[in-house]
């Protein structure tokens, strides 16, 4: 077990982040064991199908025998949404004595590197791998991920302001609990305790995470990776049609639309699950909201929907 004893400021502290980077080397224990996430077994076989048979293994390699990652691979983002090229600069700084320390900490195959240069070559390759893996694999997707992410956080930064950190964590996954001002993660391979000390915590919700993973090393900054809600809308066809009263009442699309809206989202992501354009969706939005059955809240450049307590009552009558 691993666990996080956050303090007043470290709760004032805490914070969301979106990592390209960090969802491109998690996706690997889904290529590695396609048991871990159903839902992703479309896509685990578009991008094998697509992958140079020379780079699955090396790519396979950098997970570890129990599905642990590499520190390094994952490095700390500074920003809310680093780009993948800079995150990946900043692991081609990582010292090799960090790269020496994290593969045998993740439990990782075949031969460590003995000295510092050595490590640096595998440093190096392990990043000109991931860069073709990202464009091939990952990127042409990110769109996508990136606005199931945001609405994750949206969801999570809402449990925050009403219940504090006790409903912030309490769905969030099985293996996390929190009590007395320690943040307890289950069934990890590390067995630490870790006093951040005003270092705040980083929260990172991920597509591709089957359960939380902090860093593996207990010198690493507080901070966990979390399975992101509403993955299954990723790979899967648009609802169907609602043949109900309510879709009588409002027609198709907006009954469609208040079903969708039980979470925050933006009009553009809207419009990706529905297959239609953006404009489309915004008439009948506006229509919506003008009869007390949507609100918006504009979060940085985006205009979230959701939900009224009408709206809820709607679509899922008692």
């Amino acid at each position: 077990m691993i666990s996080y004893e956050l303090g007043v400021e470290d709760l004032a502290d805490t914070r969301f982040a979106i990592s390209p980077l960090s969802e491109t080397v998690t996706s690997l224990r889904v290529l590695r064991d396609p048991g871990l996430h159903v839902l992703h077994l479309p896509w685990r076989r578009a991008v094998l199908g697509e992958l140079d048979a020379t780079d699955v293994d090396p790519l396979v390699s950098l997970v570890g025998e129990k599905l642990a990652l590499p520190d390094f691979l994952t490095p700390r983002p500074t920003t809310f949404a680093p780009t993948f090229d800079e995150e990946l600069s900043l692991v081609r700084q990582t010292a090799p004595e960090l790269v020496r320390r994290d593969l045998p900490a993740a439990l990782i195959h075949g031969p460590i590197p003995a000295d510092d240069a050595s490590a640096v070559r595998f440093r190096d390759a392990a990043c000109e791998l991931l860069q073709r893996y990202w464009e091939l694999a990952i990127e042409p997707a990110w769109p996508q991920m990136r606005r199931v992410l945001e609405a994750d956080m949206t969801y999570r930064a809402r449990r925050l302001a009403v219940g504090g950190a006790r409903l912030l964590f309490a769905d969030m996954h099985p293996n996390l609990r929190w009590h007395e001002g320690v943040l307890y993660i289950s069934k990890m391979i590390g067995r630490h305790h870790v006093a951040a000390s005003g270092q705040g915590l980083l929260l990172m919700p991920s597509v591709f995470a089957h359960k939380p993973a902090p860093p593996v090393s207990s010198q690493e900054p507080p901070s966990l990776v979390y399975p992101s809600r509403a993955v299954a809308t990723l790979w899967t066809p648009p609802p169907a049609p609602d043949a109900t009263a309510l879709t009588a009442l409002l027609g198709v699309p907006r009954a469609r639309l208040l079903h969708l809206l039980e979470e925050p989202l933006p009009t553009i992501e809207l419009a990706r699950r529905l297959r239609v354009t953006p404009s489309a969706v915004s008439q009948h939005l506006r229509v919506l909201h003008g009869t007390g059955l949507v609100t918006r809240a504009r979060a940085g450049r985006q205009v979230l929907y959701r939900r009224t307590a009408l709206g809820d009552h709607l679509a899922d009558p008692p």
